[in-house]
């Protein structure tokens, strides 16, 4: 009898052993699937919840606000090209904006892995990044990429109000400066682990027609762009040429001047300096990039990503982006370049084209396209 109990024992020690087991093969499973099926529920940092299931309610095909104190009526949301009412994006919208930074970041890191951008051998370069401690948000500024929303943004973060903001004479860059400190590159990758990391970007070449537009057509009188103007107009404008009645460099001598200081090894101005070499991607994890082309839905995105609504309030529409004039203003700009010199430019951008995916093929088109006319 003490045998056959000592055996009954042995069959439920195994059978214990088998369902342990089981279950230490099962559990990770099962989470998987739990957090496959919530992932929306997660940011980057799984300390952050962005997205709460709660946030829809869909009856008969129509999506409904949740009930709270304010909404006790379940109020209608009205969609219209991925919007809710509030403005912001729906799930779907938000998923698939989603999926989008996912492919961004994935293209990145494999490009800065195949230049050699990665590498210990480049320097990071942390002097141009904003880090918000309140919001958990931190941003490298690229003029002349949606900058100038951006640092109004980020005074907002940083409780500068609104109606201050709006009526002050003195400069963003520097009211930013006094509440948020030049970081090194150890500060900002300590903070990025409870923080999302962005940068927004645009066509290398449509961002130094932007600059060129601002800074030097438009240029404040005698204040250094200004003045740089006419030191580039002394230098590059021809005899021939001396007849214009521009006061300002045009856009063939103003490349002229960008490419000889770039062969001499002299700084840029950081409103047309390589954003490679501005915020140095390749040495810093980002959770969102942001792209010009698509900069509504991707300001929404992170807006919605970083619980930032009720504190930010951008300009939805990104003014002058892909429009006709816009497109006809660039088009006629770079149509007064020669080869040399759009060569020259995309070797001076060549690491902005690769990392980010953009092309230059369009604009040798302008060059080729005035030949055309010119001798039609």
């Amino acid at each position: 009898m003490a045998v056959g109990r000592r055996n009954v024992s042995m069959m439920r020690l195994g059978r214990c052993i088998a369902f342990l087991a089981a279950a230490a093969f099962l559990l990770p499973f099962t989470i998987l699937l739990m957090v496959a099926d919530q992932q929306y529920n997660l940011t980057y940092s799984s300390k952050r919840v962005f997205y709460q299931e709660s946030d829809f309610y869909k009856i008969n095909g129509t999506y409904y606000a949740p009930l709270t104190s304010t909404n006790p009526t379940r109020t209608k949301y009205i969609f219209e090209n991925g919007s809710r009412e509030d403005g912001l994006l729906t799930r779907e919208k938000f998923m698939e904006v989603n999926s989008r930074m996912e492919a961004r970041r994935e293209f990145l890191k494999t490009e800065c892995s195949r230049l050699g951008l990665d590498t210990s051998s480049h320097k990071s370069n942390a002097w141009e990044y904003l880090i918000n401690r309140q919001y958990h948000v931190i941003w490298c500024n690229i003029f002349k990429a949606a900058s100038t929303s951006w640092m109004y943004n980020f005074n907002l973060m940083a409780n500068y109000s609104a109606a201050f903001l709006d009526k002050t004479k003195e400069v963003p860059l520097q009211l930013a400066r006094r509440k948020y400190a030049r970081p090194t590159a150890e500060m900002i990758k300590k903070a990025q682990g409870d923080s999302i990391t962005f940068l927004i970007v645009r066509h290398p070449l449509e961002r130094l027609a932007s600059a060129y537009n601002d800074k030097i057509v438009h240029a404040w009188p005698k204040s250094f762009h200004d003045k740089l103007g006419h030191r580039i107009v002394k230098k590059y404008r021809k005899p021939a040429d001396k007849t214009r009645t521009e006061k300002y460099p045009v856009f063939e001598e103003f490349v002229s001047y960008v490419l000889d200081e770039a062969k001499a090894k002299r700084s840029l101005d950081m409103h047309w300096t390589p954003y490679t070499t501005f915020c140095t991607p390749c040495k810093f994890n980002f959770d969102v990039i942001l792209k010009f082309e698509t900069l509504d839905e991707d300001q929404k995105f992170l807006i919605q990503l970083a619980h930032l609504q009720d504190i930010v309030k951008p300009e939805w529409k990104n003014s002058g982006k892909g429009n006709t004039a816009t497109v006809h203003i660039i088009s006629n700009l770079y149509a007064r370049l020669n080869r040399r010199q759009l060569d020259g430019l995309y070797d001076l951008y060549k690491d902005d084209f690769r990392l980010f995916g953009y092309s230059i093929d369009s604009y040798y088109d302008m060059i080729d396209k005035e030949k055309v006319s010119s001798h039609g």
